[in-house]
């Protein structure tokens, strides 16, 4: 088995809470390690996070508040399997998600 350390997303959020941030590929699993959310503007906003299928999501973080022109780290593990997704989304697209994972094929 081959693991690679990736950058599973980094960019603007969108305004749809359910867009697609990450699909794990076929023969593989993904571990999550490692979520920052920024918030760049001058006014506080909420950000949305699930995991799952396309059919059936866990919500991670549910319209959670980040304060003005902060950043927060979110250490954690989550194993994601072959086709699972990472989908979210937040209230501005100033606020910002980098998401890190592994990758293991």
């Amino acid at each position: 088995m081959a693991n690679s350390a990736k950058k599973l997303f980094r960019g603007a959020a969108t305004t749809t809470l359910t867009t697609n941030l990450y699909t794990v590929p076929a023969a593989t699993t993904t571990v999550i390690t490692s979520i920052v959310v920024t918030n760049t503007a001058a006014s506080a906003g909420t950000f949305t996070l699930s995991i799952g299928t396309a059919a059936s999501e866990t919500a991670l973080f549910d319209a959670v508040a980040i304060a003005a022109d902060t950043t927060t780290v979110i250490d954690l593990k989550q194993v994601l399997v072959a086709t699972e997704v990472i989908d979210g989304g937040a209230s501005a697209i100033t606020i910002n998600f980098h998401i890190s994972g592994m990758e293991i094929a």
